[in-house]
């Protein structure tokens, strides 16, 4: 088993790493990212994912499983370009949440499972 942080603030509060690498898989947490817009949030929280995947040794084309949480589920189509940008030719299956989140400042979290690679 391998633990990858990333520095977040919430890891330390809480307790938990940003991914763990078990049984096969690639398990990141809930990620939520920086900015104004739901689309910067969407943006930024990518952004983390892929650095905790690529310290993992894998990609995005790896994602098998990702979840989606907004507090508006409206706020979800303008994300879409971005999310089929991101996954490109190898989409995961997927869900989408409307929820209340950690801190109100949030608009999106994204959790994804992936493929490791040994």
């Amino acid at each position: 088993m391998k633990r990858i942080k990333s520095g977040g603030v919430f890891e330390e509060k809480i307790g938990y790493c940003r991914a763990v690498v078990a049984g096969g898989f690639v398990h990141v947490a809930g990620t939520v990212g920086q900015g104004d817009t739901v689309q910067e949030q969407c943006k930024s929280a990518l952004d983390v994912i892929g650095a905790a995947l690529e310290k993992a040794g894998s990609t995005f084309a790896d994602v098998v499983r990702v979840n989606y949480y907004l507090q508006d589920r409206a706020e979800f189509e303008p994300c879409w370009p971005i999310l089929a940008e991101t996954f490109g030719e190898n989409p995961p299956a997927a869900t989408m949440i409307e929820c209340g989140l950690i801190d109100d400042k949030y608009r999106i979290e994204i959790e994804v499972t992936a493929l490791a690679h040994s």
